[in-house]
C-alpha cells in the first residue's frame, strides 16, 4: 500500500470539509429514483479529470436498478464523484481511469456495510472515503509520509475492522469450546476416579 502513497495530494482537512458539503441532490433517496442520472455524473466526472466518456456499456454498472436494491452502492458512488470533482483532481488532468476503476471496483464492500449518508456525516466514515479515494489514486494527504497515510487508513477501514471482529469472535468460540471439551474431560475423569461400592 505504501509504494501507492508516494505522490503527495491535497490537503485532508480540504477534502474532509468538501466532502461534509455534498448536496443532497448527490443522494437518490428512496423515493425519487430521477434526482440524479448516475452514469451521466460519472460520465461527466471521467472527462473533466482528463478521460472520455463512458461508453453504454462502460456505463452500465452504474445505472440505478429498478427495484433500487443497489441504491447505497450508487449513492456511494455519487458522493465520491463530489469529492474527486474538485478542481485539485480535475487540474491534473490525470486521474480519469483509477477514478473509474475506484469507482467500478473498489465502494461494493463498502456499500455492503456503511450506508451512504455516513461518509458525508459521519466524521470517520468521511476520513475513511477520503483516504480511499486518494489511495485509489496514488495519492497520499498533503504533510503527511507514505507510512502514516496507509497507518491511519488501516485504523479507518472498515472491511478490515469487521474482519478482525469476526475474527475475534471465532477465536472466542473456539477458546469457549476447548474449554467446555476440558471440563467435561475432567468431570469423566473425575467420575472415573470415584470409589465404586
Amino acid at each position: 500500500m505504501e509504494n501507492n502513497l508516494q505522490q503527495e495530494g491535497p490537503a485532508l482537512e480540504y477534502l474532509l470539509r468538501r466532502l461534509s458539503e455534498c448536496p443532497p441532490e448527490f443522494v437518490i433517496s428512496a423515493h425519487d429514483k430521477t434526482a440524479v442520472a448516475p452514469a451521466a455524473v460519472v460520465s461527466d466526472l471521467l472527462q473533466d479529470l482528463g478521460g472520455h466518456l463512458l461508453t453504454p456499456g462502460s456505463a452500465a454498472p452504474f445505472q440505478l436498478e429498478p427495484s433500487g436494491k443497489n441504491r447505497n452502492y450508487i449513492n456511494i458512488i455519487l458522493i465520491a464523484c463530489w469529492l474527486l470533482h474538485d478542481s485539485w483532481f480535475r487540474q491534473q488532468q490525470r486521474f480519469a481511469e483509477n477514478a473509474y476503476n475506484f469507482l467500478r471496483n473498489g465502494l461494493d464492500e463498502l456499500s455492503k456495510r456503511i450506508t451512504a449518508d455516513k461518509f458525508i456525516y459521519d466524521p470517520d466514515r468521511r476520513e475513511e472515503l477520503v483516504r480511499l479515494v486518494l489511495q485509489a489514486l496514488g495519492l497520499r494527504p498533503k504533510g503527511e509520509s507514505p507510512e502514516q497515510a496507509a497507518d491511519r487508513l488501516k485504523t479507518l477501514d472498515s472491511i478490515e475492522r469487521e474482519r478482525v471482529i469476526r475474527e475475534a469472535k471465532k477465536a472466542e468460540e473456539r477458546a469457549k469450546e476447548l474449554r467446555e471439551a476440558m471440563a467435561r474431560q475432567a468431570a469423566i475423569e473425575a467420575a472415573s476416579k470415584m470409589p465404586r461400592e
